[in-house]
């Protein structure tokens, strides 16, 4: 189903739309859990160092010794802070990975050679 927006704005830690095309509460009620999606078109310019969480996600990520560390796989709010999440495989097994998302740990991101660097050991 396509839906023209009609007006948006954030509450809490939410955004909060209403469209022309539902015209009542039971309308609104059916579309709870639906997932959204917005043209790239219209998303903001980030500053310098912000970046949409879009763009982090399957990123491969190594530390300052080039040891991978895994790829993105989520990212998580935490209120404080944001934190990656990394899903690599070791030896046959599944890890799993959480870098604080702060300068203290994330080196560089470079979107255009699509990788992160980080200060962080496999061992963490």
């Amino acid at each position: 189903m396509l839906l023209k927006v009609k007006e948006a704005r954030e509450h809490s830690d939410s955004i909060v739309a209403c469209s022309a095309d539902v015209t009542d509460r039971n309308g609104a009620e059916a579309l709870k859990g639906a997932r959204v999606f917005v043209s790239r078109s219209s998303f903001p310019t980030p500053e310098d160092g912000e970046y949409y969480w879009v763009d982090l996600m399957g990123l491969p990520v190594t530390n300052r010794e080039g040891v991978s560390l895994g790829m993105v796989h989520d990212l998580l709010s935490t209120g404080p802070q944001t934190v990656l999440v990394l899903h690599a495989e070791e030896g046959g097994k599944k890890v799993e990975r959480m870098i604080p998302f702060v300068d203290a740990f994330i080196d560089k991101v470079d979107l255009q050679a699509r990788c992160i660097t980080v200060d962080w050991q496999p061992d963490y």
